[in-house]
């Protein structure tokens, strides 16, 4: 299966947020690398998929209390 990169606009704002989703990142089977881009009014999450969906990684985000929705680039 091709990898793609998927993006969202999340409200992970600091590094403090993103270490609470990361290890549920790390963990997700069909995300090969990810990453915030906190700096960017967006807060702009990339996740290069290979398998897992966009409601799979928006739900992740939501379990553990923030908002992810897609992003178009």
């Amino acid at each position: 299966m091709e990898s793609k990169n998927i993006q969202f606009k999340t409200n992970l704002n600091c590094g403090g947020c993103v270490s609470k989703v990361s290890a549920d990142l790390n963990n997700a089977e069909g995300v090969c690398e990810w990453n915030v881009d906190t700096s960017h009014s967006d807060k702009i999450l990339t996740v290069k998929s290979n398998g897992i969906t966009e409601e799979e990684i928006i739900e992740i985000i939501k379990k553990k209390g923030f908002i992810a929705e897609s992003h178009s680039a």
